[in-house]
């Protein structure tokens, strides 16, 4: 099964398709959208927009997780990442793909057991689980790919009710 991870922002955000074949996830691409500052926000958004539905069209996954909205200190940088984030959720559903959002702390702890872990631990557990040579780069692209990577854990351990 194909999962897009997406980590949302304005500026730059990551995206990666990783397949779950016999239980292993496997990287299948990744990149980021990189949208100019020289753009107004209206341009950035529609950008942000055209280019998850090409993605979603050209790598035709089942399923997306996105990263949730997390605590902001900068309140401009929150609102210009929750616009971005709203302009991919809708391009989510208007292609009727199941969508699941993660919180940062349920990434980290999906791929390290420890919520608090930094972007470095993250990038060498993405490496490790998905068995490459170097870690990924740019940031925004291996984090996406920790989301894909927490999907197909929270997938495979579904939560048991209590």
């Amino acid at each position: 099964m194909k999962i897009l991870g997406i980590d949302p922002g304005t500026a730059i955000t990551g995206w990666a398709v990783v397949e779950e074949k016999k239980g292993e996830p496997r990287l299948i691409a990744c990149g980021c959208i990189n949208t100019s500052k020289l753009k107004s926000d209206a341009d950035r958004l529609v950008e942000i927009g055209e280019d998850i539905a090409t993605l979603i069209k050209k790598h035709k996954p089942r399923e997306v997780a996105v990263e949730d909205l997390f605590f902001f200190k900068n309140l401009k940088t929150a609102i210009t990442v929750a616009q971005s984030r709203g302009v991919i959720l809708y391009k989510i559903k208007k292609n009727k793909l199941p969508l699941f959002s993660y919180t940062p702390l349920q990434v980290k702890q999906a791929l390290t057991g420890y919520g608090r872990a930094d972007k470095r631990q993250i990038q060498i557990m993405v490496k490790n689980v998905l068995k490459l040579k170097n870690t990924l780069k740019p940031d925004d692209a291996a984090d996406a790919t920790a989301i894909a990577i927490c999907h197909i854990n929270s997938r495979r351990f579904p939560k048991t009710k209590s």
